[in-house]
């Protein structure tokens, strides 16, 4: 029996997941609609010139906070991808209550609109700052997992499913620490926080995908975690000028030298399959095997590296892009 299309609602739409997830999922030939729900008119408006007012698209301005419009928005809606959240870490610590409004009651309204509204999935985004939280930032999403996680509870016996999806750095995303190195570039002078830094590092394109793998392969409860390489941020830069002086300056308050994808004590819990990993769940996919006790996956401690020349290569596919 051939799958009826589906109809997407994407939070935070206008970022640079969305720009990615959009133009995806235009691609395939199981999306009706998708609903792009954001609060940024002006981003809102250019997204929709670079789509050429496709016929599948739909802009509708909106907060995650706002409970009564985000439920009017997934009236009808069969996935939510919910991308919406405050990133920036400074400006998290600067302005810790907004933090908490967006990241976790935010998060909190989507799963109870998405249970009202009968949605059968949806699929948060999270970060590595969830792991360990060392900045407000972290916590707020590792809040929003646990009510994710949660959310399965409140549906009960009905067929609406909640996960997350958790991986590391996005190259080129808003936010990136590219533009910055290109920038400083021109002086001749890279600050790093820190020479030892290391960090988890994925394409759009690669977290587009395990996005839709986990939208097939959820059962409910799981945080999906991909293998993905690291890399040294001083490599990055030396990538990016290779003849410019690197200064270190210091760690930013709640920034971590090394980042974590998983920690020990969600070992026992801890599924791995050939290119991911899976915490929890209802109803672990087959084909996974125990992780050992007491393991954990660190940036410091992968078994994947990218070095100069292959970051080299991802900074200049990125300038050719546009990126």
């Amino acid at each position: 029996m051939r799958k009826q299309p589906q109809q997407i609602l994407l939070t935070g739409g206008t970022g640079s997941f969305g720009h990615a997830f959009v133009e995806h999922a235009l691609g395939r030939n199981d999306t009706s609609v998708l609903r792009i729900y954001s609060r940024d008119e002006l981003k809102q408006y250019e997204m929709a010139q670079r789509f050429g007012q496709h016929p599948r698209l739909r802009f509708l301005l909106g907060d995650v906070r706002d409970r009564q419009r985000l439920a009017r928005a997934m009236h009808g809606v069969d996935l939510v991808v919910h991308a919406a959240a405050m990133k920036q870490v400074p400006l998290c610590e600067y302005n810790p209550a907004e933090a908490v409004k967006t990241n976790i009651i935010g998060a909190q309204n989507v799963i109870d609109c998405a249970i009202d509204a009968g949605v059968a999935r949806t699929v948060a985004l999270s970060t590595d700052k969830a792991v360990n939280p060392a900045n407000l930032y972290g916590a707020t999403k590792l809040c929003a997992e646990k009510l994710f996680v949660q959310g399965n509870v409140y549906a009960g016996p009905r067929n609406f499913r909640f996960s997350c999806v958790r991986y590391g750095n996005v190259i080129g995303s808003r936010g990136s620490v590219i533009p910055l190195f290109r920038r400083q570039a021109e002086t001749g002078v890279l600050t790093l926080t820190d020479e030892r830094m290391t960090r988890f590092w994925i394409s759009l394109p690669q977290a587009i995908e395990f996005v839709w793998l986990a939208v097939t392969q959820m059962s409910g409860g799981e945080i999906f975690v991909p293998k993905i390489p690291s890399m040294r941020v001083a490599d990055l830069a030396r990538a990016i000028a290779p003849d410019a002086l690197l200064k270190e300056v210091g760690c930013r308050p709640g920034e971590k030298i090394h980042e974590l994808l998983l920690t020990a004590e969600e070992a026992e819990a801890t599924r791995e399959y050939p290119t991911y990993f899976i915490v929890g769940g209802a109803d672990p996919q087959p084909g996974g095997r125990p992780v050992p006790a007491g393991f954990s996956y660190a940036s410091d401690r992968n078994t994947q590296w990218l070095d100069v020349d292959q970051l080299g290569e991802m900074v200049a596919s990125l300038e050719m892009c546009g990126a």
